[in-house]
């Protein structure tokens, strides 16, 4: 080897002019971060270096009970809840109203009639923006945290037990999570009645919340939380319950079909059906509180026993009743039609039709 060629050769790293092609690949390759059999140990089968299988990443699917799947249930939530009670907020309006001044709204049509003369076409939906944000919060926290309680009592019973009292699994999930979700709400709710039944008051959640606060205080929006967890946690506990009953018995008794070889489209419609068939049984349970909500939130300082004593107690079950149960009907069947499609544009099985036992044990197997 010539000066000439030893000097260039000073300059480069060894590797690059080794006279063993190996060596110099293997020094490459540890600089660029790639790992190589040695020669010496590629045969040998006692030394080889650790291997970790990854589980191979589907394209729109996501873990069951996974933090992704909790975020995903929250956000169907929000669209669930918030833009159902959004748009029948007409219904809403006549049918508080009907709570507060019976004497005014007698009836549906001549209530829709009143709003129509009094404040045109605009006032059917005054309410709206405190109506979105508070039910979309409510249902963030309803359906997201039912899903994480339901999981939660499953696997304190056990699969034996979650399978032998699954309603009461599905009763203790929705009462949990609704208590959470009152809480979000009662804010909203107390300055959307106001809102709706005392015209002038506001015209909506900017003017209207500063209003209600300077007038009772922080404290105030709070007022009606007892009454609402009264109208809202049996409410939820038979919209969740029911709804998981009535699925689940469709399935066993009306499909000839599994449920896991029914099309997507059959899933969503039995999960409409069974939504609004729970929505009427949540009407009727809840609808004594809900016309305590109105009269308290309606009224400066009211309390229960003025509500009760100028309702009656068959004013409390009766009153708006019929116009309750069409709207809540409708709303809860399209809230888990919302929901469960949103489930599923996410790659998530829709709600119900199986037992939480046998699908939790199916997971901790796999």
């Amino acid at each position: 080897m010539d000066l000439t060629e030893r000097s260039h050769q000073s300059l480069l790293p060894t590797f690059l002019y080794s006279p063993t092609p190996a060596s110099g690949t293997r020094a490459l390759d540890r600089i660029l971060g790639r790992t190589t059999a040695s020669p010496v140990t590629a045969g040998i089968a006692a030394s080889p270096a650790p291997v970790v299988a990854q589980a191979p990443n589907e394209p729109g699917k996501i873990e069951m009970y996974s933090p992704m799947f909790y975020a995903a249930c929250t956000a169907g939530g929000i669209a669930s809840c918030g833009l159902t009670h959004m748009a029948v907020t007409p219904l809403d309006l006549v049918k508080c109203n009907m709570q507060i001044d019976p004497a005014k709204y007698k009836s549906i049509s001549s209530g829709f009639g009143v709003l129509l003369k009094e404040q045109g076409i605009r006032g059917f939906f005054r309410g709206w923006v405190p109506t979105l944000l508070g039910y979309s919060a409510q249902g963030a926290c309803k359906f997201g945290f039912y899903e994480y309680f339901k999981k939660y009592y499953s696997d304190i019973a056990g699969p034996e037990y979650a399978a032998k009292y699954k309603t009461l699994i599905y009763l203790a999930g929705s009462a949990s999570a609704e208590v959470i979700a009152d809480v979000a709400l009662c804010p909203f709710e107390a300055v959307k009645v106001r809102v709706q039944t005392q015209p002038g008051f506001a015209r909506g959640l900017s003017d209207g919340l500063p209003k209600f606060v300077k007038s009772e205080g922080v404290m105030g929006l709070y007022k009606g939380i007892v009454p609402l967890w009264g109208r809202q946690i049996p409410y939820t506990m038979m919209k969740f319950a029911s709804f998981e009953t009535v699925v689940e018995m469709i399935y066993k008794y009306a499909i000839p079909t599994p449920k896991d070889q029914c099309s997507k489209t059959r899933q969503l419609g039995i999960s409409f059906a069974g939504g609004y068939i729970a929505g009427i049984f949540c009407a009727i349970v809840s609808h004594p509180a809900d016309n305590l909500v109105s009269f308290l939130n309606n009224a400066k300082g009211a309390t229960v026993g003025d509500a009760v004593k100028k309702l009656g107690l068959w004013g409390l079950f009766t009153r708006g009743l019929p116009l309750r149960i069409v709207m809540i009907g409708t709303l809860t069947g399209a809230q888990w039609g919302i929901y469960d499609a949103f489930k599923v544009m996410v790659g998530l099985p829709t709600t119900g039709g199986v037992s939480p036992a046998p699908e939790l044990a199916k997971l901790k197997a796999a």
